[in-house]
């Protein structure tokens, strides 16, 4: 089969075409390419807040929502 070779701007111009169903189904077929490494990415995520709050004195799955946005604002904006 014959292939072409496009740049990124053509590309995303070539979908631009596309009707908004055609868009989604695009979107949704890159979504399931990087699920993976999303979901990779989350649990490494999760693990590392746990250990984070942990060696802070606290307990993240015992804190309510508000405390965990209190503890990340406290860590990203630690001197």
């Amino acid at each position: 089969m014959p292939s072409i070779t496009l740049t990124d701007e053509q590309v995303i111009q070539l979908v631009k075409q596309l009707s908004a169903e055609q868009q989604a189904e695009v979107f949704r077929f890159l979504l399931l390419q990087q699920w993976g490494q999303w979901e990779s990415l989350s649990r490494y995520g999760t693990e590392r807040v746990r250990v984070i709050a942990k060696e802070c004195g606290y307990d993240w799955d015992a804190m309510t929502e508000e405390e965990r946005e209190a503890l990340i604002d406290h860590i990203v904006h630690e001197d």
